[in-house]
Order: structure tokens, then sequence, then C-alpha cells
């Protein structure tokens, strides 16, 4: 019988293929092999305390006008009058037009409330966006950078052959952010930029302000130059502003929208997950303004909408109330207080670390400290040595690109008692 159906149907090999751009990937993802390490570490220690100051993960609880909002929404979940199914696949209309009005418009930014796509967090959209770009399309980050925006362009095709011996993909133009240019990229063709990746011109740029990991923070003069760069040559901009809550400095926007021109160069992307601690709820937007179109007049805006109803169901009802509570006048204030707390930490533990000598940046406009490893370690002996010894969690830097080698990445998220406590243990070295 077997027989029989192979002839009729005619047996072949390989039947089916994998996406071979995944095999490209070197290892796994950055924070699952950390996961991997700490878990191994602690089955082989379970006596060992550890204090976890890697993962961008918040600690302190939901705001109550946060949980009073979601309370409302679970009861009228609970009636068939005001019960809701399906999310409108863009968003309710509520929180797009809050989003508009609270982080757009009260800054002086033109962005209409249709302009924003809710989503289920700025991670999501920044690894989905590329997919309405072709697969020839030169990408350009920053040095170090958030694994996602490389991984996701590896993943569809984008970047080339990769080179263990130096860290880059073939087709990746690489901005390195470093001590000498104080972390902030280079434009295509000059400084450091063209050091390593020559006069090629991008497609796409990825930037992150505040950035992560760095901690570091584009001022509206530096990043209008990016803004005047992307359209004077056709590119666009995607600018993941998920720590714009963070900001303690006047100079640094808060949208790449306070810049001139960007309506015709730029997507956002944005998190409720870092500024008002929806880690667990899942909440982020992106913005695309109807202006930015392709030189044949295509708008980007368009191919997002057809995207995103195509393959998202769209935020639960429940957490895009709890996103609107927000942006009460009770919500703003009770975020604030959250957001002073991480980044009274972020002071504590840069302030604590230069006291033993070290030289650590960010924690003025981010809740992140880029720390430089001591004598020469590698990132990675630097967290087994924290690990072993302290038993404290950090981010190796070269798993954010080749330029974070030689430095460490800690956070401000955990609890004020735990940040004084790793302290004390690294102190103690």
């Amino acid at each position: 019988m077997i027989d029989e159906i192979n002839f009729r149907i005619g047996k072949r090999k390989n039947m089916y293929q994998i996406n071979d751009n995944y095999q490209k990937l070197p290892g796994s993802y950055l924070f699952s092999t950390i996961g991997k390490k700490v878990a191994a570490f602690s089955e082989a220690n379970p006596d060992k305390s550890i204090i976890r100051l890697g993962i961008g993960d918040v600690t302190q609880p939901l705001a109550p006008a946060i949980i009073e909002a979601m309370h409302k929404a679970v009861d009228e979940m609970g009636h068939a009058e005001t019960f809701h199914g399906y999310a409108p696949d863009l968003g309710y209309d509520f929180l797009r037009a809050a989003i508009a009005e609270n982080d757009y418009r009260a800054r002086g930014c033109d962005i209409a409330d249709d302009e924003i796509f809710v989503s289920d967090g700025a991670k999501s959209d920044s690894g989905n966006i590329q997919e309405i770009f072709e697969k020839d399309n030169v990408i350009a980050v920053c040095d170090p950078v958030y694994p996602v925006y490389v991984d996701s362009n590896v993943m569809a095709g984008r970047t080339g052959e990769y080179d263990a011996a130096t860290g880059r993909w073939s087709n990746v133009i690489y901005m390195p952010c470093t001590e000498e240019n104080g972390f902030a990229p280079d434009l295509p063709g000059t400084g450091k930029t063209k050091e390593v990746s020559g006069d090629r011109r991008p497609d796409l740029i990825y930037i992150c302000s505040p950035n992560n990991p760095t901690g570091a923070a584009l001022t509206k003069a530096q990043l209008q130059k990016w803004v005047d760069y992307a359209n004077a040559n056709g590119a666009v901009i995607i600018f993941d502003s998920a720590y714009e809550s963070y900001i303690t400095e006047e100079d640094v926007p808060h949208t790449i929208y306070e810049c001139e021109g960007a309506r015709t160069c730029a997507i956002e992307i944005r998190s409720f997950s870092k500024n008002a601690g929806f880690t667990g709820l899942r909440l982020g937007a992106t913005i695309i303004p109807k202006d930015l179109k392709d030189h044949n007049g295509n708008a980007l805006y368009g191919l997002w909408a057809r995207r995103h109803g195509t393959k998202y169901n769209g935020a639960p009802y429940i957490v895009q109330r709890a996103g609107e509570a927000i942006y009460s006048d009770a919500g703003k204030a009770q975020v604030k207080e959250m957001v002073n707390r991480y980044m009274s930490n972020a002071r504590f533990i840069k302030e604590s670390l230069q006291s033993m000598g070290y030289t650590a940046y960010g924690g003025v406009n981010s809740p992140y400290i880029w720390l430089k490893t001591p004598d020469q370690m590698t990132s990675w002996e630097f967290f087994d040595y924290l690990l072993d010894k302290a038993n404290v969690i950090g981010t190796p830097g070269s798993g954010f690109g080749p330029s974070g080698e030689h430095f460490f990445r800690l956070t401000s998220f955990g609890t004020v008692e735990n940040s004084r406590i790793a302290m004390d243990r690294i102190r103690a070295l």
C-alpha cells in the first residue's frame, strides 16, 4: 500500500525546506543564553541568593489608577451589553486618541489619532516592521544595539553573511557608539561609521534614544541631523523611543517628531512596558505618518495597516483600558513616581560603581548603566565573575554588538533593597 501511494504522488526527498536564514543566526537569543547560564548556576548552587540586574524587566507593581481601570474593564467583560471580543486590529479609538494627544500633540507634534497603531509591545513591532520593506534594502544600526533589530533582518535574509571574527554582518552598516564619540552614532560616510562601513548609504536606519544598552541619548540638534540626512538620502528612520519617559535633560527630545521634517522620513515605536511597568501586560504602539512614502509614492501607512490587519488580532480590551489610564491625572502622577524611583536607583548604582573606581555611563536619561569591565576582562568573563563571586547578574556588552565588548549593562529596574545589596557585594570583591 505504501509503495502504491509513493508511486502515485511521486516520492521525493526533502519535501519541505526550512528558512535557512535562521541557520545563520549565531547561538541563541542573548537573554536566552543568560537564562541558561543562570539556571545552571542556580542548580549547582541552590544556597546562593542571586540578584538580577540584567534583563530590563520592571519590579514595581502597577499604579493604582491602572489597576482601577483594569478592574472596571474586567467587570464590563462580565455583562453582555459591555462585553468586548476581538479588538480593532489598529487599536481602540480611546487609546489611540490618548496617545496622540498626550505623547505628541501636547509636545507640539502633528500626529493624528489614526496614525497610531496599537500593538502588544515595542519588541514585536521593532522586529516586524522590516516586513514592509524590500529584501535588498540596506540597514544601518548603532553598535552596540538592541539585538532584535539585527536578528529580525537576519531572519528576513537582508543581512548577508556573518563574520565571527568581527562579529558583523556583511550587508549591515554598523555605526559604532563608543567612548570616543560620546556613544552617539556618526552619520553614514563619516567618523567611526566610515571607519567600519565605508561610504555605503543605508535605506533603513535604526535609532534607539535613549539608547539600549548604553543609556546615551541624542540631543534635539543631533537627532535633527539624522532627520535631515534621511530626507536628503531617501532613507527611513525606525526610531525606538521605549525609554523616553526616563529623559531628564531639557535638550533631549521625547519623540523624533519634535524634529522638523520627521513626518516624511520616520517611523516611531513606543512601549508601555518601561514607562508604566507593562512588561506583564504587553502594550505598545507604532506611529507611521501618512506623509511617509517611498519614491514611487507608496504610503508606508497603508502597508503597515495591511500587515497589522492580516497578522494581528489586537491588544486585549482590558489592557488597552489600562493603557488609557496612564494618561489620567492620577495615572500621570503615579507613573512619574514609579519612573523617579527607578531613576533614583540608577543614580545610586552609577555613583556606587564610580566610587569603587569603575568607569560607568548612562543613568541620566535611561534606567541602564553602561559599565566598563575592569582589567580588560571580556564582557562574558565579567558576567561569569560577577555571577560566581557576587551572585549578581548583568548583561554582557558583546551581546549587543562588537563595540559592546569590554562593557557591561546593569539595570535599575530591580528593587531598591536588591540594588543596594548588589552594590555592597560588588564593593566587597
